[in-house]
């Protein structure tokens, strides 16, 4: 060991340099002091080549020339398939999106649903008298000549004709109306309306009251010999009232239309049993259909005061239809509505000139008669009082109704 750090050129050192010390065996490294070569890893890639300064000008002047590059045409995906909202540019429903609530859920379904109906409803209240109207047959009945002046208010003349037209014989024979060529007024009133009270004024069918033409005769007769501008003559020369409109009931339309009304209440003051006119009902208020209304508006044989007692019983029983007319559910029922419309052309007529809008005025003024009573006669024969008959037809002529006195107008026309 000490032979091995002693001098600076012994062979104590040889060991490090990879010679073999003298006298061994073995050739030792001729170059034991070399350089050995690091090999680079594959993954490590090699530094790019160094280049003088003269190269680096020479590249950045020289164009650079490269070949055209091969690109394939570029192909443009398809649209994505979106919502139809999505389409037309609205904005798509969230992924998870409450339930579409039902149509007859909300509220103004039924708002409109009630709208259409109240449309409907007004279309049908319309349409069903105007077409009822374009089948009622209309009458001339303003007479020629002279006549009253105009007067203020309205007097309508409503005859009851006993007129068998439309009737067949089973239907006579169940009305108990007899004769099928008769054409008599069995019932003659007029209606005043104005600023006054309405009232009703009977003229009874034997009245003897004289016919232009023909001499002096029972009123009824007149509608047989001249029609119905005879008969508004002979009443406006009796009268002096101006007769404004005019409306015709046959036999077969009372009872067409108290039936279409479900029937009407009469109250007759004693119990009736008339042989002629069918009837046969008991003292007291009761319901009576159709016929029944028919037969107590002709019945008057009974009484021993005959006429008198029929035209009360037909004011009773004019109001009664006026009333049950004009209710509510005469509107609100759409069958009631429909019979009583459809009951009118065939037996109803009116005066030339008037439309619905006349017929319902007349029809309302039915069902607000605040005054009714029989002309005033002197006898039970039906004879005229002409001094208070002319009182009460100035009244009505001047539209001063409200002054009409009881003594004027009395249940039976006859005095108090």
């Amino acid at each position: 060991m000490a032979g091995r750090g002693s001098g600076s050129g012994g062979d104590d050192f040889d060991w490090m340099y990879g010679s073999p010390p003298s006298g061994r065996s073995g050739s030792g490294d001729p170059e034991p002091t070399r350089k050995i070569p690091v090999q680079q890893r594959p993954s490590t890639p090699p530094p790019p080549p160094q280049t003088t300064p003269r190269q680096t000008a020479r590249r950045q002047t020289a164009p650079r020339q490269t070949a055209p590059r091969q690109t394939a045409p570029r192909q443009t995906p398809p649209p994505p398939r979106l919502p139809p909202a999505e389409q037309y540019g609205a904005s798509a429903e969230p992924a998870f999106s409450a339930p579409r609530r039902s149509r007859w859920s909300r509220p103004r379904t039924y708002v409109r649903l009630v709208l259409a109906l109240i449309v409907l409803w007004a279309v049908f209240l319309v349409a069903v008298p105007i077409i009822t109207w374009s089948k009622v047959d209309k009458v001339a009945f303003e007479p020629s000549g002279d006549r009253p002046a105009e007067q203020p208010g309205t007097t309508y003349l409503l005859v009851g004709s006993d007129s068998r037209a439309g009737l067949s014989r089973a239907e006579r024979r169940r009305l108990h109306t007899g004769d099928a060529t008769s054409s008599l007024t069995d019932t003659i009133m007029l209606l005043h309306t104005g600023d006054g009270p309405t009232t009703l004024i009977s003229i009874p069918r034997d009245s003897p009251l004289t016919i232009p033409g023909f001499g002096t005769s029972k009123i009824n007769s007149a509608f047989a010999k001249g029609g119905t501008p005879l008969l508004v003559k002979t009443l406006e020369q009796a009268t002096g009232v101006r007769i404004d409109q005019y409306v015709e009931i046959g036999f077969g339309g009372l009872v067409g239309v108290v039936d279409a009304v479900g029937g009407i209440q009469i109250c007759p003051k004693q119990r009736i049993r008339d042989k002629e006119s069918g009837l046969n009902v008991k003292k007291g208020c009761q319901e009576a259909d159709g016929a029944t209304a028919l037969a107590y508006s002709r019945a008057r044989k009974y009484s021993p005061i005959s006429d008198l007692a029929r035209v009360q019983q037909q004011r009773e029983v004019v109001a009664a239809v006026g009333k049950k007319v004009l209710s509510p559910w005469s509107v609100l029922n759409p069958i009631r509505y429909w019979k009583l419309n459809s009951s009118v052309p065939d037996f109803f007529r009116f005066g030339e000139g008037a439309g619905p809008f006349t017929a319902a005025k007349w029809a309302l003024a039915m069902t607000k008669v605040e005054k009714s009573c029989t002309v005033p006669l002197s006898r039970a024969d039906t004879t005229w009082d002409k001094q208070r008959a002319g009182q009460l037809f100035e009244k009505v002529s001047t539209d001063k109704t409200g002054e009409i006195t009881p003594a004027m107008c009395t249940a039976t026309g006859l005095a108090r």
